[in-house]
Order: C-alpha cells, then structure tokens, then sequence
C-alpha cells in the first residue's frame, strides 16, 4: 500500500483540527486556526510502518457539510474518531459508529479521547471501563487512546496507530471477543511453523528458531531474549517443555501475547515474509509465477526440482520403509490444500510406482511430480510454493525448480529430442490389454479379470535408456473419450508417440487399428510403434485387408512387436517406447522407398580419386628429379 488516507471525524469542538495542528508544527498551536484543515499529506518517515505516505483529511460535523463528510469516509482508508468529553463520547455510540456502518464502509476505526490534559484522575481502570464497551460494542473499533493537543501527549502515537491500523490490522488476526486468534491466522501460522521445522520434530529447536528470526526481522536473537521467549511459552502454556525447544502450540501462544498486547505489528512482518496478503491468503504472485512453455516445448522439473522433493520424501519417510504411508502423505501435505485436483481425478497413488503395502515409493513420488509438471506445470509451481521451496539463489524465483525444453517442431529430423519426460498414447480396441500393459509398467500382477476403461487413465514410471540415460514415461489409454482426443491437435501435439495395441489372439482386434488410421489421418504425423499384445496366446488370423505385418511393411514400418503382460521380457517394450518417443525419427511412417545407400559407391570414388592424385604426385617428383 503506497499511500494511508486517514479522515479525522467527530462532534464540532473535540480539537480535530488542533490534533492535525499539533501533529504538523510539532507543538501545540494556541492562535485560534480555522475550523476545517486542508488536506495534508506526510512523506514516509523511519518509524513510518510499512513506509507509507500519509494523507490526513479534517472533516466537519456541521449537517451543510454532511455531502463533503460522505464522500471523504468513503475514500478514506482509516477513520481517526474524536472525542473529548461525556456528550462526545456518547454521540460515538449513538450516531458516528452507526453513521459509519450506514454508509457501507469497511474499514478501521482508531478511537481518540482528546483534551485528557483537562480530566483528573485517568487511571488504566477508568480507561478500560470508559473505551472497552463500545470496542465491544463496534468490532470495526481497532484501537483507543486517549491524548491532548494542548500538551502534545500521544499526539505522534494517535496517527501511528492510525497507519498501524491499514497497514498491520488487527482484524484479520484476533477476535477480542474469543479473546483468540482467529482460523485463517492460525492456520497461516502452523504453516509457517511447519516450514521453519526442517528436521518435521515438531519442535522450533534454537537453530531453527534463529534461522527464522534471521528471515524475519534480520536480525538473530540475543541467548537472553530466547530464554525470555521460551519462559513466557512456558509460563502461559502449562505443561510445556521448551528444553527440546518451542512446539506449535507455544509458537502459536507466542503470537497469541503479540495480539494482546497490541503488538500485531510482528505478526504481520512475519506473514508477510512468508507470502501472506491483507487477507492471509498467500500472493498470487508467489503461488503462480509467470512461466513461459512455448508451443511444442514442455516443462520438466530442474535438478533443484527434483532434489527438493527427493528431500521432502525422504523427510517424511519416518519409519524408513521406502513408502509414504497415508500418515506420513497427510503430514507432508498439511500447508497444502491437500492432495493436487488432478492427483485426485486419477487415484492417487495408483498412477505411479508403489510397494507391496500399496505406499508410494520414492521412484513413484518423484516419477509422479514428473508427470504432473509435465502435464500441468502451474500445479507444481503452486505446491513448490505451499512446501516451502527455495531457490538455491536468492536472486532467483520458484520457476529455478523448473526447467523449460526445446521445443520439437520437426519431429522427422534425425536425432535425439532434448526431453527427459515424453507421454505415449495407447490406442487400441476394446480387450485388446491396454489397462494390463499399463499394470505391468508399474509392475503389478496380472489380472485376468477384464475392466473396461471409460475415463482415460494414466501411469508414469521411470525407464532405463540404452546407455544408461533415464527418462520418464507417461503412458496414457483414453478410454471412451478417444475420439475427441485424437480431433484434438492441441492434445497430439503434446504427445510424444502412439502406441497401437492389439490382442494377436482375437481376429477383430488390428481392424481397429486400421479404421482408426483412415479416420483421423493426423496420426501420420505421430511418431508411432506397433504391438501384438497377448503373445503367450494362439496366435489367429486377423479378419483385416492385410495382416499386421503386411500392414506395417506397407508402410515402411517395423514389423509389430509380440510381447505379454505375463513375460518378464515386458520391460523391453517400455525401454522401446521411451527410445521411440525420444529419437522420433525412427518411428514414422513412410509413404514411400528410402532413397538408395549410395555411400559404398561415394567411399569408392573418394578412394579412386586419392590414388589417382598420389600416382600424379610421384610421377611429377620422379620428371623433376631428371
């Protein structure tokens, strides 16, 4: 907020003007001034909360100036109200607060009892009783304080609470009347606990509690302030053990003493050093950062990426057995609004690689955070933001966690794509194994129970190129939404290679293919791999104008390739596909013969040509030398 507009109201004669004055010449102005201020506009100064220039608006309460009144609250930010004696103090209940609320208005009240310099006797009792009713009463109210012109006492401090109360409001944080903090803040600090826990012991050991003082106010805690901090926790909270150090219920009692004692302004440096807006929801701006994947490129996570949440996994990881129990994943996920939509949709965990418990493994959580950015990168963004990602340098963003590729106009062109992730699409009839190919890529046992797939299923695992190179594989059925998928070109550009499945033991199974093919010719301009599937059955003859093998050599294709979900040798398909998807030129079809390999008759003729030239050359030597 650059600027705080604050319009100073109340009964005629409860020193407004003279409170402005004051505040301006530093000292009590005794001249008569006029009734009604101009407007006045302070530049930022260093006690100045969040900086912020200051515009001061004087008001009249005379009803001919009623229409200048209205429109003033309305552009105000915060209302100063005045008050300075019995009568005064009982129009604010009477008429100003209810006046407010009639215009429609939401924003903070900061009460001032002007003049105390002519009252006897103010005791913190008297205050309490005189301020604390209509604080009750008016939840817009923010703060009180009572003050004199005349004797320049708070003067300084009325208007400070007045930019205090824009830009650290107590609102959003406290409930007077609970005498708590309110759920949206409580729910913003245990996520700020969560991300200052690093070793999740549930405990702010002093490292850590050091480590976000430092984040926070720049500076480190003295040792005597931090065994103060811990003695009011344990004073305040019974029952606490601050020796393993501050657990969320003492940091969240910590901040509780901050609002009560009108201290909220630490809790927002805090909240907003973690992200967090006016309305604690965290910044837009943070959550999704602006990132660019140009057409025909695709998103993969960065090595800080993927070192991040190979971290986080083995964090939560308690029991060390190599799988995220529905605990542990809860635990992980507790800043979040909990599991991603599209995780949902698709039955998580059973996208990715699990153990035999059915618990995701760490070659799952990192295959499935793959796919996911892949897919939806702006989700990944989102979470790295909710889980507490840091950028190895400062100076750069969220987006370090990833990574955008080259994009892949010419799919044809010889060699290799710059991809670490490629998606593969099924495609075959009704039966012909598909959701059984898709079980054995994450390796789990064979069902022979038939399943029809209505809506399209993914799985993604990690696969071991020739040379060693790893990459991820997305495969993906379409189930019944395959036809609108393959009219999407937005939807074939991000595939990387089609997979056409058919069962070789039922004769209708390669028709498909084949009707397919004719039906949507964009598919020519897929990378593509043929695959008989349920080999380790009688192989029959397909009721087709030519059998698959014919087929694929009409196109200049490889012969489709036999395998079973039931063979160990299953894994050599995958390894195929990843290779296909990734050197795309060595899996389209061709529309006619390949040039011939004239690079035998080329070596030939470069070879003829040097002897001929070496002969010349000794022949010319042995002329010279006669």
């Amino acid at each position: 907020m650059a600027t705080v507009r604050v319009c100073v109201c109340g009964d005629e004669g409860t020193g407004k003007s003279s409170l402005i004055a004051s505040l301006v010449k530093d000292v009590f102005v005794s001249n008569k001034i006029q009734p009604v201020l101009p407007q006045i506009t302070i530049p930022p100064s260093i006690g100045t909360p969040e900086n912020v220039t200051t515009t001061i608006v004087d008001t009249s309460a005379r009803p001919q100036d009623r229409t200048t009144l209205r429109k003033e609250i309305r552009k105000s930010n915060v209302i100063l109200l005045v008050y300075s004696d019995h009568y005064s103090y009982e129009r604010v209940a009477l008429f100003w607060m209810p006046y407010f609320r009639s215009l429609g208005v939401n924003v903070p009240v900061v009460l001032c009892a002007n003049k105390s310099d002519l009252t006897d006797n103010i005791t913190p009792q008297v205050v309490e009783d005189e301020m604390l009713p209509v604080m009750n009463e008016f939840r817009e109210i923010d703060s009180c304080i009572r003050a004199s012109a005349r004797e320049h006492q708070n003067v300084n401090e009325t208007f400070f609470l007045c930019q205090k109360a824009v830009t650290h409001p107590i609102a959003p944080l406290f409930d007077y009347k609970e005498g708590n903090l309110k759920p949206v803040c409580v729910s913003a600090l245990k996520r700020i606990f969560y991300l200052c826990d690093k070793d999740q012991d549930g405990y702010l050991n002093d490292d850590e509690i050091q480590e976000f003082q430092y984040k926070c106010f720049e500076k480190p805690l003295s040792p005597e302030d931090l065994d103060n901090i811990k003695l009011s926790i344990a004073k305040s909270v019974p029952g606490t053990d601050t020796t393993k150090g501050v657990d969320m219920r003492g940091f969240l009692q910590l901040n509780k003493i901050y609002a009560e004692k009108g201290r909220h302004e630490t809790i927002w440096i805090i909240l907003r050093k973690y992200h967090y807006t006016d309305s604690l929801s965290l910044e837009d701006n943070f959550i999704h950062p602006k990132l660019d994947v140009p057409e025909y490129a695709s998103a993969e996570l960065s090595p800080a990426g993927y070192r991040f949440f190979m971290d986080l996994f083995l964090l939560f990881d308690k029991d060390n057995d190599g799988g995220l129990n529905n605990q542990e994943l809860r635990a992980l996920f507790a800043p979040t609004p909990g599991l991603p939509l599209s995780w949902v949709e698709s039955s998580f965990p059973s996208t990715t690689v699990r153990n035999e418990a059915g618990y995701i493994t760490l070659q799952g959580w990192l295959a499935q955070w793959s796919m996911t950015t892949f897919l939806e990168p702006k989700t990944t963004l989102e979470y790295l933001a909710y889980l507490g990602f840091e950028p190895p340098n400062a100076r750069e963003s969220l987006t370090s966690a990833l990574k955008v590729t080259k994009p892949r106009k010419r799919r044809r062109r010889p060699g290799r794509v710059e991809r670490n992730v490629v998606l593969c699409y099924i495609i075959g009839g009704s039966g012909a194994g598909k959701s059984s190919l898709l079980d054995a890529f994450l390796n789990r046992p064979f069902d022979g129970l038939y399943n029809p797939t209505i809506k399209p299923r993914r799985a993604v695992n990690s696969v071991e190129l020739q040379g060693g190179k790893q990459c991820y594989l997305i495969l993906e059925e379409l189930g019944e939404l395959e036809p609108a998928i393959l009219e999407n070109q937005v939807r074939l550009d991000s595939c990387d290679l089609i997979c056409y499945a058919y069962d070789s033991s039922d004769p209708d199974s390669f028709s498909h293919i084949v009707d397919l093919r004719k039906r949507y010719p964009q598919l020519d301009e897929l990378p593509s791999i043929y695959t008989a599937l349920k080999a380790d059955k009688d192989k029959t003859t397909q009721r087709s104008e030519l059998q698959p093998d014919q087929y694929t050599s009409s196109l200049m294709m490889s012969t489709p390739v036999h395998v079973s979900v039931t063979w160990d040798s299953i894994g050599e398909l995958f390894v195929a596909l990843a290779e296909a998807a990734t050197n795309p030129s060595t899996a389209f079809p061709k529309s006619e013969e390949p040039p011939p390999d004239r690079s035998s008759l080329y070596l030939a003729l470069a070879a003829t040509t040097c002897a001929g030239v070496a002969a010349f050359m000794i022949w010319r030597r042995s002329t010279n030398s006669i």
